[in-house]
């Protein structure tokens, strides 16, 4: 049977992983699909520069995108630049000469992802996205097919391999925020820029894809709250132990009476729950369904190879149904149409709450702190520290029976402006065992 062909847009990590795979594993990838997938014309501004892998065979060798989605023989075009500015034109050009998409896009699939495959329908093309959350892991075909038949309760997921390398290095080594992001940058696991990591936008942009096949409904990044693992210290870990638990970055979706309740923020996670366990880059999702209870997915969350293999994957599939035809495609948001979302404020969650502290140490702290929490109605549960050398820079924490957002963060800003405090009080909630 006459081969698929493909052009590859991108030749960085995951187009070197992704031209890697095609050609290496070329005759199994064959025996699975009945006929081989042939890389056409791939695309990069340093394109000189690259060294191809010789078992692809000869390919035209371009630095104009342009040239890959109008090239007549190319059947599915494969978008890895990332970002939101050429990589929607090249998505877009791509439909509009009525050829398939295989992404690995996680920042333009959350903002646009569902506008785009209304396009994919308009034009009768395919469009594949796997490899844009959790390269490693296959969630988005649990979701969309795996576990379908269920009705999703809840997710949570560790979503960013970068700061969990960043979180579960400061607890194993006692190092400091600083010392480990320049050792990630180092090893290539953060960018020059990290905020997109450490403050949380990578993940919410991977949180909304999620959502949006879990859930149904077409979820905007900027209506999920943030916050990144800056402020988590040392001393955060050595409390959170001895209350029984760590600090992951998580990234919670759960259906409420309400609607949607969505976060991606540090959070104190019992030791005994599987997410706890999740350590240096690798990422995990876990998923209650109402029916099917719980499901857990752990691998890699990026990497060369590993989000190839999903870009692969899902070009092995797009190809089938371009060889095999398909009645009905199946959207990539697992849901025929996404409804509108209509975010519920994060102030309406109800935790129990970690508090940490530094202050200068004096009489009285503790009751002006308690009188505080006890005006909003709040209930103390314990009070923990620690030995410490010095009283001129002394932590310690509140841990807080359940309660609301809203009532924590008038508690804090109140509390911000007590002249022992050495900075604003660090607030974590306290997830409940899952």
């Amino acid at each position: 049977m006459e081969s698929v062909k493909v052009g590859v847009v991108g030749a960085g990590t995951v187009g070197t992983g992704t031209l890697t795979i095609l050609a290496e594993n070329a005759d199994q990838i064959a025996l699975k699909l009945g006929f081989h997938l042939e890389v056409r014309v791939v695309c990069d501004l340093l394109i000189d520069s690259k060294a191809l892998p010789p078992a692809l065979g000869p390919v035209v060798k371009t630095k104009d995108w342009r040239e890959v989605v109008t090239h007549p023989e190319v059947d599915i075009v494969v978008e890895l630049v990332g970002g939101t500015m050429v990589a929607s034109e090249v998505i877009l050009g791509a439909i509009a000469h009525k050829k398939s998409v295989v992404t690995a896009n996680k920042e333009l699939m959350a903002a646009c992802g569902a506008e785009i495959w209304e396009r994919a329908i308009a034009a009768g093309i395919n469009l594949a996205m796997e490899a844009s959350v959790a390269g490693g892991i296959p969630i988005h075909a649990v979701l969309r097919e795996g576990i379908s038949g269920d009705r999703v309760a809840a997710l949570y997921g560790i979503l960013n391999g970068t700061s969990n390398y960043i979180l579960t290095e400061i607890e194993r080594r006692g190092a400091w925020f600083s010392e480990v992001l320049a050792e990630a940058q180092r090893l290539g696991y953060a960018e020059a820029d990290p905020s997109a990591d450490v403050d949380g936008y990578d993940a919410r942009s991977k949180l909304a894809i999620l959502a949006a096949l879990a859930f149904g409904e077409k979820i905007t990044p900027s209506d999920i709250f943030t916050e990144g693992i800056r402020r988590i210290s040392p001393i955060d870990f050595q409390y959170a132990h001895t209350l029984g638990h760590t600090i992951r970055l998580i990234c919670a979706a759960r259906r409420t009476p309400e609607g949607l309740l969505l976060s991606v923020r540090p959070a104190l996670i019992p030791v005994t729950t599987i997410l706890a366990s999740v350590k240096s880059a690798y990422n995990a999702v876990w998923v209650r369904g109402q029916y099917g209870e719980d499901t857990f997915y752990y691998g890699r969350g990026a990497g060369s190879r590993p989000t190839g293999v999903a870009v692969v994957s899902d070009l092995m599939r797009v190809a089938r149904e371009i060889r095999y035809g398909s009645p009905e495609r199946v959207s990539p948001f697992a849901h025929e149409r996404l409804g509108e979302y209509k975010p519920i404020p994060i102030t309406q969650q109800k935790r129990a709450y970690y508090l940490r502290f530094h202050v200068n140490d004096r009489p009285g702290i503790i009751a002006a702190l308690a009188g505080i929490l006890a005006h909003k109605r709040i209930s103390l549960e314990a009070v923990l520290q620690l030995p410490c050398q010095t009283k001129h820079d002394l932590p310690f924490v509140i841990t807080l029976e359940p309660t609301t957002e809203q009532a924590v963060r008038e508690a804090v800003e109140e509390m911000s402006h007590l002249d022992f405090l050495l900075e604003p009080p660090l607030a974590l909630p306290m997830e409940p065992p899952l």
